[in-house]
Parts: C-alpha cells; structure tokens; sequence
C-alpha cells in the first residue's frame, strides 16, 4: 500500500510539472522571441562565468616577471565580457517580458472563453468568487513564474553546470570534494518541494474562498446594508483572510527552513573548499594560488545558484499548485463545440412541444423538479405559465433555452429534438425578458446593442422606441450613451425592463420567453412596460411566466404548474368556468385582493 501510495504522489508531482510545461504552447505566438531571450540568457550567463577564470588569471600576474602589456588585456577583456553581460541582460529581460505578457493575455482569454462556455451545472456548483480567483490569483502566480524565476531558473542550472565543468579543469580532486555535497541538498530539496506544493495550493484554496465572500457582499450590498450587517461582513471577511494568514505563514516556514538548510550547507561547502584547497596547495598538487582563487568564486558562484534555486524551486512549485487549479478548470467539458454551429441553417417557426418530460437538477437528483409535462405551443400563440414559486415555471424556460435537458421525454422545436439543435442556433433564435434584469456597467447603447451585435444606431433607437424607452432616453443628458451603472442601478425598475425589452426587440426572435417580467414593479411602470411587451409578442411565440392576472388573461393557453405537474390547462374563460379548479381559486383570490395587486 505504501508503495502505491507514493507512486501516486510521485506521478502527481510529475503531472503537475507537465501542466505547467504545457502552458509554453501559449509561447508559440511570440517564440522568435522566446528563442531570443533564451539565447540571451545563456550568453549573460556564460559571460558571467568567465569573470572568475579572468578574474584568477589577473591575480596570477601579481608577480614581478609579469608584464603590464598582458595586465592590461586582461583587464580590458574582462571589461568587455561586462559589457556584452549587460547588452544581453537587457535583451533577456525585455524579451521574456514581451513572451510572458502575450502569453498570459492568450491564458486569460482562453480560461475566460471555455469559463463562459461552460454548462449550467458547473456554475450552480461553483461561486463566482472562486472562479474570479482562478482566473486572477493563480495567473498571477504564473506571471511572477514567467517573468521572473524560469529564467532565474535556467540561468542558475547553466551557471551550475558550466561552473562545474569549468571547475574539473582546474582541478577534479577539488570538484568531487565539493559536489560530494550537492545529494544533501537535492534530498532536501525533494522532501520540502512537496510541502510546499500543498501548503501552497491551500493559501490559493482559501484565497479563493476570501474573494467569495468579498464578491458576494459587494453584489447583495444593499442587504447588508437595510439588514445592518456590515459588522458581520468584516468579521466573515477578517477570519477568512486570517485562515489565509495561517496557511501561508505554515508554507513560508517551510520555505524559510528550506532555504536556512541551504545557506548553511552553502557556507560550509565553501568553507570546505578552502580548507581543503589550501591543503592541496601546500602538497604541491598541481594548483596555485590563483587557481585556488578561481575555484573558490566558482564555488560561491555555484553555491549562491544552488541557494537561489532552493527559492525558485519553492516559486515553481507554487506555480504548479496555480497550474493545477487552472487546468481542473480547463479540463471541465464546455457545453458546446462554436464550429459544430458554424454552417447551422436551422430556423426555427416557434413551435414547441414537451413531450412527457420529466426533469431534475444534476446537483440534486433525489428531487424531481418536473413530472410528465405534456403540451404543445403553437407557433405564434401565446401561452402562459403559473403557479405557485417552486411550482416548476422557470424550469421550464431553462429547458427551453436548453441551460439543460430533460431527464425523460423529449423537448421538440417544429418537430424536431432539441438535442439535435446546437445550443448557439436556438438561443440566437431566442430571447427572455427576465424579472431581475442584467444590465452591463456600459452605455444604454451598449445594453440594447447586446440583443444584436453590431446594429446600427438607427435600429437601436428604432427598439428603444418600440419598447416605450425613446422618450427617457433621450430625456437623459446623454441620450444613449448614459452609462447605466453596476446593474443598471442608475435607472429605475421600469426603465430597466423597458432597455431590455428594447433589447430583445432588437433580437427580432422567434421565441420570446417572459419570465415574471412586470412582476416587481408598480402600476405606472408596469403599465408602460406592459405596453411595450405586447407589441414584443406580435407575431412570434411568447411564453409568459407570470403571478398577476392582467398579463396572463388574454393568452390562447394558460398552463397550470403546481409541484411540477400540469395541474389544468385552457383559456382563461375554460379555467375560470371550474369552479373548483386551482385557476379559479387563484383567480377569484385575486379579485378580492385587487387593491393590495396579490399576486397568484
């Protein structure tokens, strides 16, 4: 068992290490680059490591047969070595900065593309504060990794290896001596390395659950202002970043002992060296002072490499931790393939059948939400459902908008199953008018615009009129381009409704979908959003979800929900002649409570 288990850790480690290798394809766009600047980073270095043979060799012509000629050139080639260092050292780091900001923008873009592509039961099991974090704390990360301890990274190894070989030049009893010393430290680099990894992939775990809470409070401000909770708040916020605390103080003592063991080892290699160099020059074997000397700036070189790569390694493998969040996430299947829409001719009439369909949540399959829902929508009719919250009403128009299938039945468009409809074909073919609307931080120009990508002004205004949204509009200093605010919290409710009713007007859709969309607003409001929804609904299918009765008594079907099943269906004069018929009973309900506008 022991040996399964560390089998599993070691291919963990190694998985991890290849995601993080296989984040160099978003280098491909910039490789000239990338192959400048290793090129580079390996003449800065190797430049670097002539200074200690050049070095010694100077100090060997402190003698008096020596020559100032040959002083002279030496010194002059050592000052040329700096300066083609610094050449090169600007060239490494303007290149990796250029490679590393290209290929993080590229990272971005495709965790934020498949994000948004991703299907409804990922979101309903993931908050939004965690996925923010994803996308900025762990790329983060990899930024520091890229721009910084890669090239430390390679620059060190080459400064390792070339030291050592030039080190068995000068003497390779010495050299043994001193690599006698490294296995110490690439076991202790092995047993840190995996701490490290896990205490990091915590601070980026609880990270993620700190910036939840912060985008949580931030979207219900108002509920925790009207609840007076903000005390509450900060104190869920400051113990959550205090557990961050803890966390990362547990990795930077790990790292802390890591690197401490190293400098150590580090000083008494040195020391070792000396001490034995110098014992070998006293016995005449082949070395002298200056050589002595070059191999001690060899070995400090070397040394300060090893030290250095004790952090880096720690940095690599917190990136590895942040490579490894990214990639759960890039590894989730996305709801749909954008080429496989490509070509698509489907278009829809707008008739609609659910065909016994029964239905549950993926996250809570023990609860049956629908149950054998059977009816038919003709194209252009317009069909309203209600019932009571819970009753199944919203469920429906997200199977409409296939944020999922049925679990039994099937759901028809004009005949045909909506599994063999891509996602992207029905939805551009449909629009809802929601009860909460989304409104973007932008322009009105850009909410209305959102409904059609690339309209023109003239059929933009043309949608604002048609939704009773023209005259507000262009009362606004700004006209269209008012920004709208976080939400659209600068306009009204009804004013809201009526930029999404423009917007879905703009669409020009074949199925429109209502859901609940005067439901929140006051008898003025709704009457002009009332009217501008029926000029929405002309000529096309319209369901309605609704809890009042002046925007569901004149359709040609009413649907009946309650527990998830049909409860009676008809008009509205067929339901009401049931007396004891659960649309009579809501009805009648309602006429008593006119004034008070109690909703069914």
């Amino acid at each position: 068992m022991k040996s399964k288990e560390a089998n599993e850790k070691k291919s963990f480690s190694w998985k991890g290490f290849k995601q993080l290798l296989n984040l160099l394809r978003f280098v491909l766009p910039k490789k000239y680059a990338f192959i400048g600047g290793l090129i580079a980073l390996s003449v800065s270095s190797m430049t670097t490591l002539a200074f200690p043979m050049l070095l010694g060799d100077l100090i060997n012509q402190a003698n008096p047969e020596a020559s100032l000629q040959h002083i002279n050139k030496i010194a002059l080639i050592l000052l040329a070595v700096f300066a083609v260092n610094a050449v090169f050292a600007y060239l490494r780091i303007y290149w990796f900065e250029l490679v590393t900001q290209n290929m993080l923008a590229g990272l971005r873009q495709t965790t934020y593309n498949h994000l948004i592509r991703l299907p409804m039961n990922f979101f309903s099991a993931h908050r939004v504060g965690e996925l923010n974090s994803r996308i900025s704390a762990d790329i983060s990360i990899l930024q520091e990794t890229f721009t910084f301890t890669i090239a430390q990274f390679i620059r060190q190894l080459i400064t390792i290896v070339g030291g050592v070989v030039l080190l068995s030049f000068i003497s390779i009893k010495l050299t043994l001596f001193m690599l006698a010393f490294v296995p110490l430290v690439a076991i202790g680099a092995r047993f840190f390395g995996k701490h490290i990894r896990s205490l990091s992939k915590r601070t980026q775990g609880q990270v993620a659950q700190t910036n939840i809470i912060v985008e949580e409070t931030l979207q219900g401000i108002s509920n925790v202002k009207a609840y007076a909770n903000e005390s509450f708040e900060n104190q869920r916020y400051t113990q959550s970043t205090n557990e961050v605390i803890d966390v990362a103080i547990k990795g930077s003592k790990a790292r802390a002992l890591f690197i401490s063991l190293i400098i150590f080892s580090l000083f008494s290699t040195i020391v070792g060296v000396i001490w034995f160099g110098v014992y070998l020059v006293n016995k005449g074997e082949g070395i002298n002072a200056g050589d002595l000397f070059k191999f001690i700036l060899y070995t400090v070189f070397i040394g300060a490499s090893i030290s250095g790569m004790a952090d880096l390694y720690s940095q690599v493998q917190k990136a590895i931790g942040a490579t490894e969040s990214l990639m759960e996430l890039l590894d989730e299947a996305p709801e749909f393939n954008d080429q496989e829409a490509e070509g698509s001719q489907t278009k829809l009439k707008g008739n609609i059948r659910f065909e016994h369909i029964g239905f549950s949540y993926p996250g809570r399959t023990d609860v049956t939400v629908l149950k054998d829902i059977d009816f038919e929508i003709k194209a252009g009719q317009k069909v309203a459902l209600v019932g009571a919250s819970g009753a199944g009403k919203t469920t429906l128009s997200s199977l409409l908008f296939r944020f999922y299938d049925p679990v039994h039945g099937r759901l028809l468009f004009d005949g045909a199953d909506a599994r063999q409809i891509h996602q992207q074909v029905l939805r551009r073919q449909m629009a809802l008018v929601p009860q909460e609307v989304m409104l973007f931080g932008g322009s009105i120009t850009e909410n209305i615009a959102y409904g059609k990508p690339g309209a023109t002004m003239e059929e933009i205004k043309e949608a604002a009129r048609a939704a009773n949204a023209l005259s507000f509009i262009e009362a606004f200093p700004e006209g269209f381009q008012t920004t709208v605010g976080e939400r659209g919290i600068q306009l009204s409710g009804g004013q809201r409704q009526r930029v999404a009713i423009a917007r879905a007007i703009l669409r020009d859709p074949a199925i429109l979908v209502l859901d609940e969309a005067t439901s929140a607003l006051d008898n003025n409001s709704e009457a002009q959003v009332q009217q501008a929804l029926n000029a929405l609904m002309q000529n096309r299918t319209s369901i309605i979800i609704a809890h009042r009765l002046t925007t569901v008594i004149d359709a040609d079907l009413i649907v009946v929900l309650e527990n998830g099943v049909i409860a009676e269906m008809g008009t509205h004069d067929e339901l009401m002649a049931d007396s004891e018929g659960v649309y009579h009973k809501l009805s009648t309900r309602l006429q008593k409570n006119t004034e008070e506008n109690t909703e069914l």
